[in-house]
């Protein structure tokens, strides 16, 4: 019989960071309430070797290509939900555990069968005071996801959340059947979002469980050190993107006028900034995210077959 968690963990070209994960979750969680996926989005970099050597009794994902945040995991979730875990933890590789997270969670879905997902406190790994990703809510007025990020009172119980990030969620198997899993066309950013909305239009709730503590180093696949900055000018191509596409299908049409101007003036001003600081390939990849942001059709965003899988 299958253990009740699926923890998935995507690497892609960070073997160091995965094994410190995998270490941080064998040291302080019941392993036998889980079982840990590797879903390897194409490293080049002898990831899959490398953590086979160190972690041999592992379930092993090997995708051919990076497919991006949503679909490697995705890979993840059709293996829990093909083999009968009840549960799927998606969990970023750059995060540590000093406490048994899985269960925590668990436990509180076990508790709350109306909830589909639950994601705990994630605070900044090199400061272990500040809360890095708190409950996600969503300003309708003005178009605008945000982290609430104040520090929870003492013994705090749980809340409802607008969404739930994919840096670490435990989702219900039985909800992400009849929701679809992550949208594969997001690629990157978003995603977590997008779904969770899904989840919540077909009558489930999203839980914030501040209780729950992991520890985020945050961005590290995404990071890199060259002329146009410390992050990846692809980045901005694909939040810019998706942002717009989520705005298309979750905004309230009332105010598209108001996402339409503070859009104009922020892009501008972002545009503008890259050029002066010679940023050329992070304009270019900005417009780019634009330009497919508001004119790639919603049949091919979402597909009319069956979304996000």
């Amino acid at each position: 019989m299958a253990k009740p968690v699926a923890l998935i963990l995507l690497n892609w070209n960070t073997p160091v960071h995965t094994a410190n994960c995998i270490t941080s979750v064998k040291q302080y969680c019941d392993e036998g309430l889980f079982d840990i996926i590797i879903a390897d989005n194409g490293s080049t970099d002898n990831s899959v070797v490398l953590l086979k050597a160190q972690f041999p009794q592992l379930i092993y994902i090997e995708n051919k290509d990076n497919l991006g945040f949503a679909e490697g995991n995705n890979r993840g979730l059709i293996y829990s939900i093909e083999n009968g875990y009840t549960y799927s933890l998606v969990m970023n590789t750059d995060t540590l555990v000093d406490e048994d997270i899985v269960s925590k969670l668990s436990i509180h879905l076990n508790n709350h069968p109306n909830a589909a997902a639950v994601q705990p406190a994630i605070y900044w790994l090199h400061d272990k005071t500040k809360i890095w990703n708190g409950k996600g809510g969503f300003n309708q007025l003005l178009g605008l996801t945000y982290s609430d990020k104040t520090l929870p009172a003492e013994n705090p119980d749980y809340e409802n959340a607008k969404w739930v990030t994919g840096c670490c969620m435990l989702i219900r198997n039985s909800a992400l059947v009849k929701s679809g899993l992550f949208n594969k066309q997001f690629f990157l950013y978003y995603e977590d979002v997008e779904l969770s909305y899904r989840l919540c239009g077909l009558g489930f709730e999203l839980h914030y469980l501040p209780s729950g503590k992991l520890y985020h180093e945050a961005g590290v696949s995404a990071k890199v050190e060259k002329k146009e900055g410390f992050l990846s000018p692809i980045i901005h191509y694909y939040i810019t993107r998706n942002r717009i596409w989520f705005l298309r299908r979750y905004g309230n049409p009332i105010f598209y006028p108001i996402y339409v101007i503070g859009g104009l003036l922020y892009y501008s001003a972002l545009w503008g900034y890259f050029k002066l600081r010679g940023r050329n390939e992070k304009a270019g990849f900005l417009v780019k995210g634009l330009n497919e942001g508001l004119f790639t059709p919603k049949n091919l965003i979402w597909p009319l077959n069956k979304i996000s899988t």
